[in-house]
Protein backbone atom coordinates (compact mmCIF):
# COMPACT_ATOMS: atom_id res chain seq x y z
CA UNK A 1 0.00 0.00 0.00
CA UNK A 2 1.82 3.01 -1.13
CA UNK A 3 1.67 6.37 1.07
CA UNK A 4 -0.33 8.50 -1.57
CA UNK A 5 -3.32 5.68 -0.91
CA UNK A 6 -3.33 6.01 2.54
CA UNK A 7 -3.42 9.98 1.92
CA UNK A 8 -6.05 9.77 -0.86
CA UNK A 9 -8.64 6.96 0.34
CA UNK A 10 -10.63 7.40 3.15
CA UNK A 11 -10.52 3.64 4.74
CA UNK A 12 -13.01 4.62 7.43
CA UNK A 13 -15.83 6.42 4.88
CA UNK A 14 -15.51 3.08 2.71
CA UNK A 15 -16.62 1.38 5.43
CA UNK A 16 -19.11 3.85 7.06
CA UNK A 17 -17.87 3.94 10.41
CA UNK A 18 -16.35 6.66 12.44
CA UNK A 19 -12.31 7.35 13.03
CA UNK A 20 -12.40 6.26 16.68
CA UNK A 21 -14.55 3.15 15.63
CA UNK A 22 -13.40 0.01 17.79
CA UNK A 23 -12.27 -3.36 16.18
CA UNK A 24 -15.84 -5.12 17.08
CA UNK A 25 -17.29 -2.01 14.85
CA UNK A 26 -15.37 -2.11 11.99
CA UNK A 27 -14.85 -6.24 11.69
CA UNK A 28 -19.41 -5.69 11.77
CA UNK A 29 -19.30 -3.55 9.46
CA UNK A 30 -17.09 -5.11 6.95
CA UNK A 31 -18.54 -8.00 7.25
CA UNK A 32 -22.06 -6.67 6.80
CA UNK A 33 -20.69 -5.08 3.38
CA UNK A 34 -18.76 -7.93 2.41
CA UNK A 35 -21.75 -10.05 2.26
CA UNK A 36 -23.97 -7.54 0.49
CA UNK A 37 -21.20 -6.77 -2.47
CA UNK A 38 -19.88 -10.58 -2.57
CA UNK A 39 -19.72 -11.32 -6.58
CA UNK A 40 -21.82 -14.66 -5.73
CA UNK A 41 -24.59 -12.44 -4.82
CA UNK A 42 -24.04 -9.89 -7.45
CA UNK A 43 -22.96 -11.70 -11.17
CA UNK A 44 -22.06 -9.25 -13.64
CA UNK A 45 -22.24 -6.44 -11.44
CA UNK A 46 -18.79 -4.32 -11.91
CA UNK A 47 -19.70 -1.59 -9.73
CA UNK A 48 -20.60 -4.08 -7.06
CA UNK A 49 -17.41 -5.75 -7.57
CA UNK A 50 -14.96 -2.74 -7.37
CA UNK A 51 -17.01 -1.62 -4.45
CA UNK A 52 -16.35 -4.49 -2.67
CA UNK A 53 -12.60 -4.30 -3.78
CA UNK A 54 -12.59 -1.09 -1.99
CA UNK A 55 -14.40 -2.39 1.33
CA UNK A 56 -12.01 -5.46 1.43
CA UNK A 57 -8.69 -3.19 1.15
CA UNK A 58 -10.09 -1.35 3.90
CA UNK A 59 -10.61 -3.65 6.03
CA UNK A 60 -7.19 -5.42 5.71
CA UNK A 61 -5.63 -1.98 6.73
CA UNK A 62 -7.69 -0.49 9.10
CA UNK A 63 -8.08 -3.91 10.94
CA UNK A 64 -4.68 -4.22 11.53
CA UNK A 65 -3.22 -2.09 14.55
CA UNK A 66 -0.26 -1.58 13.25
CA UNK A 67 -1.23 -0.36 9.55
CA UNK A 68 -4.16 1.57 10.92
CA UNK A 69 -1.72 3.41 13.41
CA UNK A 70 0.42 4.30 9.99
CA UNK A 71 -2.60 5.05 8.14
CA UNK A 72 -4.04 7.68 10.88
CA UNK A 73 -0.59 9.08 11.04
CA UNK A 74 -0.22 9.58 7.50
CA UNK A 75 -3.76 11.15 6.97
CA UNK A 76 -2.97 13.11 10.19
CA UNK A 77 0.75 14.76 8.84
CA UNK A 78 -0.69 15.45 4.73
CA UNK A 79 -4.38 16.07 5.25
CA UNK A 80 -3.89 17.76 8.09
CA UNK A 81 -2.53 21.25 6.13
CA UNK A 82 1.10 21.16 7.55
CA UNK A 83 1.46 18.82 3.80
CA UNK A 84 -0.26 17.74 0.72
CA UNK A 85 0.03 15.21 -2.18
CA UNK A 86 0.94 18.15 -4.45
CA UNK A 87 3.71 19.33 -2.46
CA UNK A 88 5.05 21.46 0.15
CA UNK A 89 6.81 24.87 0.67
CA UNK A 90 9.86 24.75 3.30
CA UNK A 91 11.37 28.54 4.43
CA UNK A 92 11.96 31.01 1.81
CA UNK A 93 8.64 30.06 -0.25
CA UNK A 94 10.70 27.36 -2.62
CA UNK A 95 8.28 24.34 -3.18
CA UNK A 96 9.42 20.31 -3.19
CA UNK A 97 7.13 17.99 -5.84
CA UNK A 98 5.84 15.38 -3.40
CA UNK A 99 4.97 12.65 -6.40
CA UNK A 100 8.10 11.54 -6.61
CA UNK A 101 8.12 9.92 -3.22
CA UNK A 102 4.70 8.91 -3.52
CA UNK A 103 5.31 6.94 -6.56
CA UNK A 104 7.82 5.21 -5.21
CA UNK A 105 4.91 2.99 -3.66
CA UNK A 106 7.00 2.85 -0.14
CA UNK A 107 5.38 2.97 3.60
CA UNK A 108 4.95 5.42 5.73
CA UNK A 109 7.98 4.26 7.76
CA UNK A 110 9.96 4.75 4.59
CA UNK A 111 8.59 8.71 3.78
CA UNK A 112 9.65 9.73 6.95
CA UNK A 113 12.95 8.01 6.69
CA UNK A 114 13.52 10.12 3.05
CA UNK A 115 12.13 13.00 4.57
CA UNK A 116 14.48 13.24 8.02
CA UNK A 117 16.70 10.75 7.84
CA UNK A 118 20.43 10.63 5.46
CA UNK A 119 19.85 6.62 6.89
CA UNK A 120 16.84 5.59 7.92
CA UNK A 121 16.18 1.84 8.78
CA UNK A 122 17.96 -0.90 6.35
CA UNK A 123 14.79 -3.32 7.59
CA UNK A 124 11.91 -1.47 7.16
CA UNK A 125 13.45 -0.01 3.66
CA UNK A 126 13.95 -3.44 2.58
CA UNK A 127 10.30 -4.46 3.39
CA UNK A 128 8.93 -1.57 1.21
CA UNK A 129 10.59 -3.09 -1.76
CA UNK A 130 8.22 -6.30 -1.37
CA UNK A 131 4.66 -6.42 -3.69
CA UNK A 132 1.45 -8.26 -3.83
CA UNK A 133 1.54 -10.64 -7.03
CA UNK A 134 -1.42 -9.77 -9.61
CA UNK A 135 -4.95 -11.58 -9.27
CA UNK A 136 -5.86 -13.72 -11.99
CA UNK A 137 -9.21 -14.53 -14.07
CA UNK A 138 -10.08 -18.21 -14.90
CA UNK A 139 -13.14 -19.58 -16.50
CA UNK A 140 -14.74 -22.81 -15.62
CA UNK A 141 -17.28 -24.60 -16.81
CA UNK A 142 -19.65 -27.00 -15.31
CA UNK A 143 -23.00 -29.24 -15.71
CA UNK A 144 -26.06 -28.20 -14.87
CA UNK A 145 -26.39 -31.02 -11.99
CA UNK A 146 -22.92 -30.10 -10.74
CA UNK A 147 -24.27 -26.31 -10.37
CA UNK A 148 -27.02 -27.37 -8.27
CA UNK A 149 -25.30 -30.01 -5.91
CA UNK A 150 -21.78 -28.35 -6.07
CA UNK A 151 -18.64 -29.82 -6.98
CA UNK A 152 -14.67 -30.13 -6.37
CA UNK A 153 -13.17 -29.54 -9.78
CA UNK A 154 -9.06 -29.60 -10.75
CA UNK A 155 -8.59 -26.09 -12.73
CA UNK A 156 -5.55 -25.77 -14.41
CA UNK A 157 -3.60 -21.88 -14.79
CA UNK A 158 -0.37 -21.19 -16.53
CA UNK A 159 0.98 -17.97 -14.10
CA UNK A 160 4.45 -16.38 -12.84
CA UNK A 161 5.45 -18.71 -10.06
CA UNK A 162 8.46 -18.84 -7.70
CA UNK A 163 11.29 -20.60 -10.22
CA UNK A 164 11.93 -24.19 -9.00
CA UNK A 165 15.42 -24.26 -10.29
CA UNK A 166 16.88 -20.89 -7.86
CA UNK A 167 13.71 -20.72 -5.39
CA UNK A 168 13.11 -17.11 -5.93
CA UNK A 169 16.42 -16.33 -5.58
CA UNK A 170 17.23 -15.48 -9.20
CA UNK A 171 20.87 -16.73 -8.52
CA UNK A 172 22.58 -19.59 -10.01
CA UNK A 173 22.05 -22.96 -7.56
CA UNK A 174 25.49 -23.51 -5.19
CA UNK A 175 25.35 -19.15 -5.71
CA UNK A 176 23.72 -16.76 -3.85
CA UNK A 177 22.80 -12.89 -4.22
CA UNK A 178 25.27 -10.61 -2.58
CA UNK A 179 24.71 -7.32 -0.56
CA UNK A 180 24.45 -4.01 -2.77
CA UNK A 181 27.59 -2.04 -1.84
CA UNK A 182 26.10 1.21 -3.38
CA UNK A 183 23.06 0.80 -0.68
CA UNK A 184 24.43 -1.21 1.90
CA UNK A 185 21.58 -3.31 0.83
CA UNK A 186 18.19 -1.08 1.57
CA UNK A 187 17.42 -0.71 -1.93
CA UNK A 188 17.39 3.23 -1.47
CA UNK A 189 20.15 5.63 -1.60
CA UNK A 190 19.66 9.55 -0.40
CA UNK A 191 20.06 12.18 -2.00
CA UNK A 192 20.47 15.34 -0.87
CA UNK A 193 18.47 18.85 -2.10
CA UNK A 194 19.35 22.24 0.19
CA UNK A 195 17.94 21.32 3.74
CA UNK A 196 16.32 18.17 3.34
CA UNK A 197 17.57 14.41 2.66
CA UNK A 198 15.44 12.68 0.12
CA UNK A 199 15.78 8.99 -0.27
CA UNK A 200 15.17 6.98 -3.82
CA UNK A 201 15.76 3.02 -5.32
CA UNK A 202 19.10 2.63 -5.87
CA UNK A 203 20.02 2.46 -9.60
CA UNK A 204 22.58 -0.33 -9.24
CA UNK A 205 20.67 -2.83 -7.56
CA UNK A 206 16.65 -1.36 -9.11
CA UNK A 207 15.63 -1.15 -5.21
CA UNK A 208 16.17 -4.64 -4.12
CA UNK A 209 19.24 -4.42 -1.88
CA UNK A 210 21.13 -7.57 -3.46
CA UNK A 211 23.20 -8.07 -6.56
CA UNK A 212 23.09 -11.27 -8.90
CA UNK A 213 26.32 -11.90 -10.02
CA UNK A 214 25.45 -15.27 -11.87
CA UNK A 215 22.16 -16.06 -12.39
CA UNK A 216 19.96 -18.26 -12.43
CA UNK A 217 19.77 -20.21 -15.91
CA UNK A 218 16.35 -20.82 -15.80
CA UNK A 219 14.66 -18.03 -15.28
CA UNK A 220 17.63 -15.21 -15.92
CA UNK A 221 17.92 -13.87 -12.72
CA UNK A 222 14.44 -12.83 -12.12
CA UNK A 223 13.70 -15.67 -9.70
CA UNK A 224 9.97 -16.46 -11.59
CA UNK A 225 8.86 -18.77 -14.15
CA UNK A 226 6.19 -19.21 -16.35
CA UNK A 227 4.39 -22.35 -14.54
CA UNK A 228 1.45 -24.95 -14.86
CA UNK A 229 -0.60 -25.63 -11.06
CA UNK A 230 -3.69 -27.12 -10.71
CA UNK A 231 -5.91 -25.94 -8.18
CA UNK A 232 -8.95 -27.86 -6.75
CA UNK A 233 -11.79 -25.18 -6.70
CA UNK A 234 -14.92 -25.92 -4.99
CA UNK A 235 -18.12 -25.23 -6.79
CA UNK A 236 -20.48 -24.35 -3.78
CA UNK A 237 -24.10 -25.67 -4.56
CA UNK A 238 -26.45 -23.88 -5.74
CA UNK A 239 -24.14 -21.61 -7.76
CA UNK A 240 -25.81 -19.82 -10.81
CA UNK A 241 -24.03 -19.53 -14.04
CA UNK A 242 -21.99 -16.80 -14.41
CA UNK A 243 -20.54 -16.47 -10.95
CA UNK A 244 -17.40 -15.09 -9.86
CA UNK A 245 -15.65 -17.10 -6.82
CA UNK A 246 -12.50 -15.65 -5.57
CA UNK A 247 -9.54 -18.26 -4.00
CA UNK A 248 -7.56 -15.84 -1.78
CA UNK A 249 -4.07 -16.32 -2.36
CA UNK A 250 -4.34 -18.18 -5.28
CA UNK A 251 -2.87 -15.70 -7.95
CA UNK A 252 0.63 -14.57 -8.90
CA UNK A 253 3.10 -14.89 -5.84
CA UNK A 254 4.18 -11.55 -4.57
CA UNK A 255 7.73 -10.32 -4.99
CA UNK A 256 10.32 -10.69 -2.34
CA UNK A 257 8.18 -11.92 0.39
CA UNK A 258 5.05 -10.10 -0.54
CA UNK A 259 1.71 -12.07 -0.41
CA UNK A 260 -0.03 -13.83 -3.41
CA UNK A 261 -2.43 -12.01 -5.39
CA UNK A 262 -6.46 -14.15 -5.65
CA UNK A 263 -7.40 -15.98 -8.47
CA UNK A 264 -11.06 -14.93 -9.73
CA UNK A 265 -13.11 -17.84 -11.15
CA UNK A 266 -16.06 -17.26 -13.45
CA UNK A 267 -18.02 -20.31 -13.71
CA UNK A 268 -20.14 -20.78 -16.70
CA UNK A 269 -23.32 -23.43 -16.03
CA UNK A 270 -24.14 -25.56 -19.07
CA UNK A 271 -27.97 -26.38 -20.28
CA UNK A 272 -30.09 -29.35 -18.72
CA UNK A 273 -32.28 -30.98 -21.17
CA UNK A 274 -35.70 -31.29 -19.17
CA UNK A 275 -35.07 -28.29 -16.44
CA UNK A 276 -34.59 -24.39 -16.77
CA UNK A 277 -33.73 -22.23 -13.50
CA UNK A 278 -35.28 -19.04 -12.28
CA UNK A 279 -33.12 -17.77 -9.34
CA UNK A 280 -33.18 -20.92 -7.02
CA UNK A 281 -36.64 -22.39 -8.62
CA UNK A 282 -35.91 -24.91 -11.44
CA UNK A 283 -38.84 -25.14 -14.09
CA UNK A 284 -39.99 -27.62 -16.51
CA UNK A 285 -42.61 -28.11 -19.20
CA UNK A 286 -44.65 -30.86 -19.21
CA UNK A 287 -47.16 -32.34 -22.17
CA UNK A 288 -50.97 -32.98 -20.72
CA UNK A 289 -53.88 -34.54 -23.11
CA UNK A 290 -56.70 -33.18 -23.40
CA UNK A 291 -58.77 -35.63 -21.36
CA UNK A 292 -56.24 -34.96 -18.72
CA UNK A 293 -56.61 -31.57 -18.54
CA UNK A 294 -60.39 -31.76 -18.66
CA UNK A 295 -61.07 -34.63 -16.52
CA UNK A 296 -58.39 -33.64 -14.30
CA UNK A 297 -55.16 -36.54 -13.79
CA UNK A 298 -52.66 -37.41 -11.51
CA UNK A 299 -49.57 -37.78 -13.15
CA UNK A 300 -46.04 -38.65 -12.24
CA UNK A 301 -42.83 -35.72 -13.11
CA UNK A 302 -39.16 -35.71 -12.44
CA UNK A 303 -36.89 -33.92 -10.13
CA UNK A 304 -33.14 -33.39 -10.11
CA UNK A 305 -33.17 -36.51 -7.57
CA UNK A 306 -36.21 -38.83 -8.26
CA UNK A 307 -39.99 -38.04 -9.16
CA UNK A 308 -43.06 -36.82 -7.62
CA UNK A 309 -46.79 -37.13 -8.11
CA UNK A 310 -48.34 -34.18 -9.35
CA UNK A 311 -52.14 -33.63 -8.93
CA UNK A 312 -53.63 -31.96 -12.78
CA UNK A 313 -57.01 -30.11 -11.80
CA UNK A 314 -60.43 -30.85 -13.64
CA UNK A 315 -60.39 -27.76 -16.28
CA UNK A 316 -56.72 -26.86 -15.91
CA UNK A 317 -56.03 -24.65 -19.36
CA UNK A 318 -53.02 -24.72 -21.26
CA UNK A 319 -50.03 -22.64 -19.93
CA UNK A 320 -51.02 -23.17 -16.45
CA UNK A 321 -47.83 -23.28 -14.09
CA UNK A 322 -48.01 -25.21 -10.59
CA UNK A 323 -45.84 -25.45 -7.85
CA UNK A 324 -44.22 -28.43 -5.98
CA UNK A 325 -42.55 -26.88 -3.34
CA UNK A 326 -38.97 -27.74 -2.08
CA UNK A 327 -37.92 -29.10 -4.92
CA UNK A 328 -35.91 -26.55 -6.48
CA UNK A 329 -32.32 -25.84 -5.82
CA UNK A 330 -30.73 -25.55 -2.37
CA UNK A 331 -28.01 -22.68 -1.08
CA UNK A 332 -27.54 -21.23 1.49
CA UNK A 333 -30.78 -19.00 1.32
CA UNK A 334 -32.66 -22.06 1.08
CA UNK A 335 -34.51 -24.41 -0.81
CA UNK A 336 -36.42 -23.38 -4.34
CA UNK A 337 -39.29 -24.75 -5.66
CA UNK A 338 -40.22 -27.08 -8.89
CA UNK A 339 -42.09 -25.30 -11.29
CA UNK A 340 -44.63 -27.17 -13.31
CA UNK A 341 -45.95 -25.78 -16.47
CA UNK A 342 -48.28 -28.00 -18.56
CA UNK A 343 -49.49 -28.02 -22.32
CA UNK A 344 -52.14 -29.44 -23.61
CA UNK A 345 -50.44 -31.87 -26.63
CA UNK A 346 -52.48 -31.64 -29.92
CA UNK A 347 -52.03 -34.73 -31.57
CA UNK A 348 -50.65 -34.71 -35.34
CA UNK A 349 -52.58 -38.11 -36.69
CA UNK A 350 -55.80 -39.32 -35.02
CA UNK A 351 -56.96 -43.34 -35.77
CA UNK A 352 -60.03 -43.79 -37.37
CA UNK A 353 -61.24 -44.63 -33.65
CA UNK A 354 -60.03 -41.51 -32.25
CA UNK A 355 -61.31 -39.45 -34.76
CA UNK A 356 -65.10 -41.23 -34.05
CA UNK A 357 -64.62 -40.20 -30.78
CA UNK A 358 -64.14 -36.65 -31.45
CA UNK A 359 -66.42 -35.75 -33.48
CA UNK A 360 -69.21 -37.55 -31.32
CA UNK A 361 -68.30 -35.38 -28.20
CA UNK A 362 -67.77 -32.15 -30.97
CA UNK A 363 -71.44 -32.51 -31.63
CA UNK A 364 -72.24 -33.06 -27.84
CA UNK A 365 -70.32 -30.18 -26.61
CA UNK A 366 -73.27 -27.24 -26.35
CA UNK A 367 -71.14 -24.32 -24.57
CA UNK A 368 -69.70 -21.93 -27.08
CA UNK A 369 -66.13 -21.81 -25.41
CA UNK A 370 -65.46 -17.73 -26.98
CA UNK A 371 -68.87 -16.44 -26.87
CA UNK A 372 -67.49 -12.88 -26.93
CA UNK A 373 -65.52 -13.35 -30.99
CA UNK A 374 -68.77 -14.96 -31.79
CA UNK A 375 -70.94 -11.95 -30.80
CA UNK A 376 -68.13 -10.04 -32.94
CA UNK A 377 -68.19 -12.06 -35.87
CA UNK A 378 -72.37 -11.93 -35.75
CA UNK A 379 -72.43 -7.94 -35.72
CA UNK A 380 -69.90 -8.26 -38.28
CA UNK A 381 -72.41 -10.23 -40.67
CA UNK A 382 -75.51 -8.25 -39.39
CA UNK A 383 -73.42 -5.38 -40.21
CA UNK A 384 -72.34 -6.70 -43.52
Amino acid sequence: MSTKDYVEKDYYKSLGVAKDADPTTIKKAYRKLARELHPDKNPGDAKAEARFKEVSEAYDVISDPQKRKEYDEARTLFGGGGFRPGGFSAGGGSRFDMSDIFGSGGGLGDLFDGLFNSGGSSSRRTQSTAARGSDLNADVSIGFDEAVHGATLPLQVTSPGVCNTCHGSGAKPGTSPRRCPRCDGTGFVASNQGAFSFSEPCVDCRGTGQLIDDPCPECGGQGITNQTRTINVRIPAGVRDGAKLRLAGKGTPGSRGGPAGDLFVTVRVGKHNLFGRKGDDLTLVVPITYAEAALGATIRVPTLDGSVALKVPPGTPSGRTMRVRGRGVATKRGTGDLLVTVEVAVPQKLSHEEREALEKYASAVAADPRPQITAAVQRGADHG
